[in-house]
């Protein structure tokens, strides 16, 4: 091998080399990101779910909480109350809609 060609293949490989790794190093950043991004949004979609649930959780308690006084009551009209009770999800999925 000749001196030229020495010098040559020194030169590539010193520019060559720098200029690979910075592409992969790019690449690997974007990727990371990336990841980063769809956590993010998975955290967020997990978190608004979990509302959702506490939300009906409370809802189901609360309905829980009526049936019980209704059951331990003695004196009150028991049908009476329990038509309340069927009208009630019929409203509040009325306002519902109106509010959507």
């Amino acid at each position: 091998m000749s001196t030229g060609t020495t010098v040559i293949a020194i030169v590539a490989i010193a520019v060559g080399l720098p200029v690979t790794l910075a592409m992969i190093a790019e690449v690997a950043k974007r990727y990371i990101g990336f990841r980063e991004r769809k956590l993010e949004l998975m955290a967020d979609q997990t978190a608004e779910k979990a509302a959702q649930y506490g939300a009906h959780v409370e809802r189901l308690e609360q309905r829980m909480r009526v049936l019980e006084r209704i059951a331990t009551d003695k004196g009150v009209d028991l049908a009476a109350q329990i038509e309340t009770l069927r009208e009630a999800p019929a409203l509040a999925r009325i306002a519902d809609e109106e509010l959507n």
